[in-house]
């Protein structure tokens, strides 16, 4: 079946409950209240100050090392017993030196951890604006459904409080005050259901804001336009492209190759140079020595060769790129998944009428007039009353299927289906 250009989302066709004394906002002032005041922000955007710091830490040398010595000098002349004593002082200033592309190597590392920083509060801000956006259609939905059952509860008892009055002459109007009276006890019981249902999607909501849970809060009623999903090659390319995991992944695959190279490199040792001066007094010779020289000190890579490093980083690529791989394939096949998804909802929503609630919520009220004036059996007031309550509960659950599964494209690809 051709789905059409746009779809209009059936929330508006009832009108949900107001929270007293709270004015109404929209779904996308939720969205930038949450994106603003969100604690967790915070941790990601610290994250990447970590991560900054680290590629400074990396590009540090090494400080110098200055030693200063100081002592006494003793002289004897086995040749005629002279002795004589005198002063000697010695300054040694140490420098270490990585190996020719070590730091940089580092410094590498370190901006890919950036830049890993940078995509998780990325990633955290479209999760938390996809979640915001799925917590308030559904306290929409809980509106809806509550306000349905409510009104359908309130007939039955109204129904069963006046038949429970009268005195019933036989079995047969007994027996039906009976059927009333328990429908309005279940009735009542999905009523409730449904107030526990608006009020967790409220709690939820409000801790997403940063709010008490217990704030007042209501959501403005909005006419959501369902567009049908792009072909699924389409969508496919973009979240290779623009999928957060994704990109994460290929982002771990290059820093495992720096660690490789590093590993490498670290077969060589690090060079130290060592300038120093030594000055020493005679006194029997009435002189002084002074030296002055640099020293240049290189371990040689003749047992340690850095082997096992080498070979732990070249697992931990193999295991970067396998991973790389199977994220793909999870894409794709998550992907390929909410996309069904979404176009089963949606092809289900266009063959229902835009009147759909709003005509048997008319058909259930009529029954209530036609059944008290004696025009209706029981058995088809009661089904019209329950039927009523299934319709915008199979209506509400396609609506929240679609919003779900079209959210959920928007995390795997990185775009906006815009309505």
């Amino acid at each position: 079946m051709k789905l059409p250009a746009l779809i209009p989302c059936l929330f508006v066709c009832l009108l949900p409950p107001v929270v007293r004394g709270v004015e109404p906002v929209s779904v996308n002032s939720l969205v930038n209240k949450a994106l603003a005041t969100h604690p967790e922000l915070r941790y990601y955007e610290a994250q990447i100050d970590v991560a900054r710091g680290g590629k400074t830490k990396a590009g540090e040398i090494k400080n110098p090392e200055l030693m200063v010595g100081l002592g006494n000098w003793h002289y004897r002349d086995l040749t005629n017993g002279v002795i004589g004593d005198g002063p000697t002082w010695a300054v040694q200033l140490t420098q270490t030196f990585e190996w020719p592309g070590r730091i940089s190597l580092r410094k590498a590392i370190a901006q890919k951890d950036i830049e890993l920083a940078q995509l998780g509060l990325t990633q955290f801000r479209a999760a938390l604006a996809g979640r915001v956006r799925t917590v308030s259609w559904k306290l929409l939905a809980a509106q809806e459904q509550t306000r349905a059952a409510e009104e359908v509860s309130k007939r039955f008892q109204t129904l069963a409080a006046v038949l429970l009055q009268r005195d019933p002459a036989g079995a047969a109007p007994r027996l039906e005050a009976r059927i009333v009276q328990a429908n309005a006890l279940t009735i009542g019981a999905e009523a409730a259901q449904a107030r526990n249902d608006l009020a967790a999607a409220r709690f939820e909501l409000n801790q997403l804001l940063g709010e008490r849970a217990d704030h007042p809060l209501d959501v403005r009623m909005e006419n959501i336009v369902l567009n049908p999903a792009p072909p699924i090659d389409v969508l496919l390319a973009e979240a290779r492209r623009k999928n957060f995991s994704l990109r994460a992944r290929f982002l771990d695959v290059e820093q495992q190759g720096y660690h490789v190279d590093l590993a490498k490199n670290e077969r060589w040792p690090y060079i130290t140079l060592q300038p120093y001066m030594q000055n020493q007094t005679n006194p029997i010779s009435a002189s002084r020595e002074t030296q002055i020289g640099i020293g240049v000190s290189i371990p040689l890579p003749v047992w340690n060769r850095n082997k096992g490093a080498i070979e732990t980083a070249e697992a931990r690529q193999v295991q970067a790129g396998v991973m790389l791989t199977a994220q793909m394939r999870q894409l794709e096949r998550d992907v390929a998944s909410q996309a069904s998804h979404y176009r089963i909802y949606v092809e289900q929503l266009t063959q229902l009428p835009a009147d759909t609630l709003e005509s048997f919520r008319k058909a259930a009220a009529e029954a209530d007039e036609h059944y008290r004036l004696g025009a209706l059996p029981l058995a088809t007031y009661t089904e019209l009353q329950r039927q009523y309550l299934y319709s915008v509960k199979a209506v509400l659950t396609a609506q929240l299927g679609a919003v779900d599964a079209r959210l959920q494209l928007e995390q795997l690809t990185g775009n906006t289906l815009v309505p």
